[in-house]
């Protein structure tokens, strides 16, 4: 374990280091692959959708510090064997980022299948304990490493998304929290980021959605935020690139809202005009006896 205060001044924050990215090949996940990389990390990306993780690959270039198995992050032994593939090519694993992630069941709790449930939970839940299942051993055992799981401010606050996959989040953020207390022993640190309205297809509401739809989303999403845009997926693999790094060596069991605010309140603008008007403030006493 490294001592507090001598965090490293390379500017390869993650140098050396080997990371697995759920979801991996678009959004967030993409995002994410490409700042670790720059940090100097070796990344396996894990994904369902082998097109993207090919073109994004090909558009990093670097073969020997990224790979791709095709994963279903649902499925215990696709999850198993993405650990084992990260450990078996590159030596060794430092990062578990638990990104994979969808809208989930939509509609009012009485139209909701019980097939739905289960396979929004699947996704967004049980992906969370199987990653951290078979991670944690290999981390505890090397007394070192970080576990960054994407919950959302929608799991910190109710109606900002469906009702199965707020709960989700709301329990991947109790999941972090409680799993951190037994990898603290072994100096292993479990965080949760939760993203606030980020300019993906997800947050559209299409995996195909084009560049341009995803523009005009971010127009329309703009007033919204008191930090006066909406997210893009750097904004959270910036954080994300922090948890993994000897920066948050002292960080564990926290949920992080990396949102511009919004998970605060409303713009100032939007609600705060009746304070505007500076009025002094008269105190009247009651007359003297």
């Amino acid at each position: 374990m490294r001592a507090p205060g001598l965090v490293s001044a390379m500017a390869d924050r993650l140098s050396g280091r080997v990371a697995i990215i759920t979801g991996g090949a678009s959004g967030i996940g993409a995002a994410t692959v490409r700042r670790f990389v720059d940090e100097g990390a070796s990344v396996l990306v894990a994904d369902l959708d082998e097109d993207k993780a090919d073109a994004l690959m090909a558009d990093i270039g670097l073969p020997d510090r990224v790979g791709y198995l095709r994963t279903d992050v649902s499925k215990e032994g696709d999850v198993a064997a993405m650990v084992s593939e990260a450990v078996d090519r590159f030596g060794r694993l430092d990062v578990l980022f638990n990104n994979a992630g969808f809208g989930g069941a939509l509609g009012p709790v009485a139209d909701t299948s019980v097939d739905d449930y289960d396979l929004t939970f699947d996704v967004l839940l049980k992906s969370v304990f199987l990653g951290v299942k078979y991670a944690a051993p290999i981390l505890m055992g090397q007394q070192s490493g970080s576990i960054i799981n994407t919950a959302s401010v929608a799991g910190l606050r109710s109606g900002y998304a469906p009702h199965l996959y707020s709960v989700a989040k709301a329990a991947v953020i109790a999941m972090t929290k409680t799993f951190s207390l037994e990898l603290a022993d072994a100096q292993v640190r479990c965080n949760a980021i939760c993203p606030g309205f980020i300019a993906t297809p997800l947050a559209f509401g299409r995996p195909d959605a084009t560049e341009e739809q995803i523009d005009k989303m971010r127009k329309r999403g703009d007033g919204g935020q008191p930090l006066g845009r909406v997210g893009e997926p750097v904004d959270i693999a910036n954080m994300a690139v922090f948890l993994a790094s000897d920066e948050s060596i002292w960080i564990t069991g926290q949920e992080i809202a990396v949102d511009g605010g919004f998970s605060v309140g409303p713009p100032w603008a939007q609600w705060a005009e009746p304070f505007r008007t500076h009025r002094p403030i008269r105190h009247h006493r009651p007359p003297d006896r």
